[in-house]
């Protein structure tokens, strides 16, 4: 069974920290770039950040570069999203995401590049 299993979030309060998890099982892991997302109640699904497949580049989106570093042990077929000085309008829930294509540099931040999602680890900020 292919699954992305999302974990780690929770409630923070403002300047905050957490670290998501990931973890890939029934599908092939370490040759793939891995994106995360999130989505905030009444918005699109955004892109947070990505690495690729040998954790040699990463990607950021503006919003989060600086406060979030993405990382991965292929060994434990697992991505990380470690997030510091939270704020509210980081509330979302957070998706994890395979890239389509096998040993692509990238990494990308379009979501139309990713086929295989995790249901999604729900992250809430309180100020």
């Amino acid at each position: 069974q292919v699954q992305l299993v999302e974990s780690g979030g929770g409630l923070v309060q403002a300047g905050g920290s957490l670290r998501l998890s990931c973890v890939a099982s029934g599908l092939p892991f370490s040759s793939y770039a891995m994106g995360w997302f999130r989505q905030a109640p009444g918005k699109e699904r955004e892109f947070v950040a990505a690495i690729s497949w040998n954790g040699g580049r990463t990607a950021y989106a503006n919003s989060v570069k600086g406060r979030c570093a993405i990382s991965r042990d292929n060994a434990k077929n697992t991505v990380y999203l470690q997030m510091n000085s939270l704020k509210p309008e980081d509330t979302a829930v957070y998706y994890c995401a395979r890239d389509r294509s096998r040993l692509y540099q990238g990494p990308r931040s379009d979501s139309s590049g990713y086929d295989y999602w995790g249901q999604g680890t729900q992250v809430t900020v309180s100020s």
